[in-house]
């Protein structure tokens, strides 16, 4: 495990352990951050998309251009 994903587990874990409203405030209040939701949304897409074929960024461009 490298030393952002302990990071990561450790605050995932302070976070599951808030008592149900302090846990809703908190991540209310990462809604409300432009930047961390955008990233939280980011994350999600990539997340429900990850098991998408995928295909060379040129073959897209390609088809883009036509």
């Amino acid at each position: 495990m490298t030393t952002t994903e302990a990071t990561a587990e450790v605050f995932l874990t302070a976070l599951r352990a808030l008592p149900k409203k302090q846990r809703d405030a908190v991540l209310a209040r990462i809604a409300e951050d432009d930047d961390l939701r955008e990233d939280l949304l980011d994350l999600a897409l990539i997340a429900q998309r990850q098991d998408e074929p995928s295909r060379p960024f040129r073959d897209y461009l390609t088809e883009k251009g036509r």
